[in-house]
């Protein structure tokens, strides 16, 4: 499972051969969430209110390379790393 960035003990991942919709999970201690890409949507699970916006954040700021990063894990290629939110 590629980690594509880390940033405030947030860590976010895409899983090889994971199902549609192109989507990233995001781990925070103990919560996990899995959010689609375009839109930008939770689709399952939860973070703490604060981490859920700054993934909501960086995924905005982010949210061609991720897209890309999917289409890569689809043609089994390895993923780019993805900067961290600031």
């Amino acid at each position: 499972m590629p980690e594509l960035s880390r940033f405030f003990g947030i860590i976010i991942r895409m899983y090889y051969d994971d199902h549609p919709p192109p989507h990233f999970h995001a781990i925070y201690g103990q919560y996990e969430m899995q959010v689609g890409i375009d839109p930008i949507i939770i689709l399952n699970g939860q973070l703490p209110r604060r981490a859920v916006s700054m993934v909501i954040e960086w995924a905005a700021i982010h949210q061609q390379e991720l897209m890309d990063n999917w289409k890569r894990l689809e043609v089994n290629r390895t993923t780019l790393r993805i900067e961290p939110l600031d």
